[in-house]
């Protein structure tokens, strides 16, 4: 799944550490609400910025499925176009709602970094528990 996300927020509860900013972003052509925990000192965010956002579970230009760990050395991969990687790993899908107004759920922890990512069930149907994901991003 990929989309641009534009930042609406960051830290609308406060900022709760140092290096770590909560952003709060909306796709611009799936409309998916996205809630997404980010290193700032690694990766920078500020508010109405552009992102590109990939869910991905291979970083192998190929498709083929990554083991345990994933090395980048020596080769190209679907990383080398972005700025920011985190490997994660789903822990919770739910729906809210009912009928046609019906939200699908996803929860991600990124090492302790999460993610919840909201909309259409359509859009995340590809997901399931406990798959592991990488999230790609960059500034647009």
């Amino acid at each position: 799944m990929q989309d641009t996300f534009i930042v609406g927020k960051i830290n609308p509860d406060g900022k709760k550490f140092d290096s770590v900013s909560r952003i709060e972003a909306e796709g611009e052509s799936l409309e998916m609400l996205m809630t997404l925990d980010v290193n700032t000192d690694v990766y920078p965010i500020k508010e109405n910025e552009k992102h590109v956002v990939l869910l991905t579970s291979t970083l192998n230009k190929d498709g083929s499925a990554v083991g345990d760990y994933y090395t980048q050395t020596g080769r190209d991969s679907i990383a080398d176009k972005f700025d920011y990687i985190m490997q994660g790993k789903i822990y919770r899908i739910s729906e809210e709602g009912s009928g046609a107004n019906v939200k699908a759920e996803i929860y991600v922890s990124f090492g302790g970094l999460l993610m919840l990512l909201k909309g259409n069930p359509s859009y995340v149907s590809e997901f399931d528990l406990d798959q592991r994901l990488f999230l790609c991003m960059r500034r647009l």
